[in-house]
């Protein structure tokens, strides 16, 4: 049997680093949302019980390092599955993007495995395995657009947002989630975190407002370690996006444009500066 299965990146809308957990993980709020930039993954069931992946790009690692590889492999353990599964990743989503590339990834084999496998579970059980693998991989599971507390495993699903394009642009370099969190001073939150903000946006479909209201904790670590993602964003300001954020850690930097006719501008100007630019829009939770 096989099944194929899209993994949607994701952006974050927001992103609110409240404090520092004495399990050492930070506690945060942020709002995110996919986007119709999607890696595919193919399954097919194996009856020696291995796992094995395969990918389009050559340069991730194909065991234990690899989170599709880690979800399977959890799956197997916990409901003591003698099958196997040949997975085939079709990569589009860059990597180490603040995309959640990997995550999302894991999420599709745990969702497509439910099935060939004929586990049973609810998406709530799902996501509740997904947290075990990583933080972003249970927003990954119920897709769309939600707000992730907690480490980022609390779902509470959200409408979608109104409808624009999405810019992405990352940089040719890498950036390390663990790295930045590790340099993150964490000040007094204010009051009302800018999560509250871009929920209050979508649940009025206030498309200026969560323009107004975009903010990421993460930017004041990321942006002067490396340079070259503050000048994306002042490059993507100034050609003419309505607004504009990095993404989780980075490097990717994302902007939101609401008329077609700038977005052409946009991805053209951006072309010019960065390898890696995509025009994608936001998946609505219909389509989630």
């Amino acid at each position: 049997m096989k099944r194929s299965i899209k993994a949607p990146a994701k952006i974050n809308l927001s992103l609110d680093v409240l404090h520092k957990r004495e399990d050492g993980y930070h506690e945060v709020k942020m709002v995110m949302s996919q986007v119709d930039l999607a890696d595919r993954l193919d399954l097919e069931i194996r009856e020696d019980g291995k796992i094995t992946i395969e990918l389009s790009e050559g340069f991730l690692p194909v065991d234990q390092r690899n989170l599709a590889y880690q979800a399977a492999s959890l799956l197997q353990y916990r409901y003591d599955i003698k099958l196997g599964v040949s997975i085939y990743i079709h990569k589009h989503i860059p990597v180490a993007a603040g995309l959640a590339g990997g995550s999302s990834d894991a999420a599709a084999v745990l969702k497509g495995l439910n099935e060939l496998w004929e586990i049973g579970l609810s998406t709530a059980d799902i996501a509740t395995l997904g947290s075990e693998i990583g933080s972003d991989v249970s927003f990954c599971v119920y897709g769309g657009t939600a707000l992730a507390t907690g480490r980022g495993e609390i779902i509470k699903p959200l409408p979608s947002p109104p409808p624009c394009w999405v810019i992405l642009a990352k940089p040719p370099i890498g950036v390390s989630t663990r790295e930045i969190y590790q340099r993150m001073k964490i000040e007094d939150p204010p009051k009302e975190q800018a999560s509250e903000k871009i929920i209050k946006a979508i649940e009025s479909n206030d498309y200026r407002a969560i323009c107004n209201n975009l903010f990421n904790s993460l930017e004041q670590v990321t942006l002067p370690l490396y340079p070259e993602v503050k000048r994306i964003k002042e490059r993507m300001l100034d050609s003419g996006v309505d607004a504009a954020l990095m993404s989780g850690s980075g490097p990717t930097v994302f902007g939101l444009v609401k008329k077609e006719s700038r977005l052409h501008r946009v991805y053209n100007a951006l072309r010019g500066f960065c390898d890696q630019v995509y025009a994608v829009r936001l998946i609505s939770d219909k389509e989630a």
